[in-house]
């Protein structure tokens, strides 16, 4: 018999999915993910071509769930990619399609 998603770990898992629910979140992540280097605001816009303000909106969404890390730096705030917590992301789409995870779930937002 196969062990049921329990209610913490759906919960944790549907936040993902909403998050990259969008296609200008699943832009910017990917962008961060390809740049392998922590980027400012300024450089996500002129990369992505999309507003500043949307930027800013849709990288909120995206370090709320943790698959992205802000940090401070004087006035300035970087932007790099959560690597624990975008390694998760494929496993939490087997374990939703009813495949066994390789580690239980976490809230990674390291």
């Amino acid at each position: 018999m196969k062990k049921k998603l329990d209610r913490a770990s759906a919960e944790l898992y549907a936040s993902w999915f909403k998050a990259l629910a969008d296609a200008t979140r699943v832009q910017l992540v990917t962008l961060l993910a390809t740049s392998r280097r922590p980027m400012t605001v300024g450089e996500i816009v002129e990369a992505s071509a999309v507003s500043q303000s949307t930027v800013s909106h849709h990288l909120k969404t995206l370090a709320a769930v943790g698959f992205i890390v802000v940090e401070q730096e004087g006035t300035s705030r970087w932007y790099r990619i959560n690597d624990a917590c975008v390694s998760c992301f494929p496993s939490a789409a087997d374990v939703v399609m009813g495949k066994r995870a390789p580690y239980p779930p976490s809230d990674r937002r390291n």
